[in-house]
């Protein structure tokens, strides 16, 4: 898996930038886990390489939106729920 650093730095754009800045603000609050905690959570339970990363309030929670390579080659859109971990979310792209 690409390290949270990684993920985030690969692509940056303007809102890559603030989306950055929100989380790093919220894991400092405690609001959230930390992306390498999600993501070390996340692994375990949907196997593949993350080839994306993005932090969106949906329902006002912050979740973390990951595209996972799966099996296969398959893309996956996955939904954390970037205070829990809870996996939400799931689709095939």
């Amino acid at each position: 898996m690409l390290s949270a650093l990684a993920v985030f730095a690969a692509g940056a754009r303007a809102d890559d930038h603030r989306d950055h800045d929100v989380a790093r603000q919220a894991v400092e609050r405690g609001e959230i886990k930390p992306l390498a905690e999600i993501l070390q959570m996340v692994r375990d339970k949907l196997p593949g390489e993350v080839a994306g990363v993005k932090i969106e309030r949906k329902g006002g929670r912050l979740m973390y939106e990951l595209r996972i390579v799966g099996a296969q080659g398959r893309l996956l859109e996955v939904y954390v729920d970037a205070a829990t971990g809870a996996i939400g979310r799931t689709r095939e792209k």
